[in-house]
């Protein structure tokens, strides 16, 4: 336990900064299961728009420090990846 009161505030911002960095965090799965839902039904169009969504979330995440850089741009790769698969699934069906 902190004993010191600088040591009890740096114990209250932690608190704080970590419910915030959560909430961040979870914004960001939900974005990627709504991104998930829209590459699964096929439709490339609704893919593309939750990709720009996703990949903004993703950016203002990393901007903040709740995610590193390194991190968000790894997964907005892999994302965009696979919109451009779905993109090229039709014309090589077709």
């Amino acid at each position: 336990m902190a004993h010191s009161l600088s040591a009890k505030k740096r114990v209250r911002q932690n608190i704080k900064a970590r419910a915030r960095n959560r909430h961040r965090k979870e914004l960001v799965k939900t974005q990627l299961k709504d991104f998930t839902a829209a590459v699964a039904t096929g439709d490339a169009a609704k893919a593309e728009e939750a990709l720009k969504k996703s990949t903004s979330r993703l950016a203002k995440v990393a901007l903040t420090g709740a995610m590193h850089k390194n991190t968000a741009s790894r997964k907005r790769s892999r994302l965009a990846k696979r919109v451009n698969a779905l993109r090229k699934a039709p014309a090589a069906t077709a």
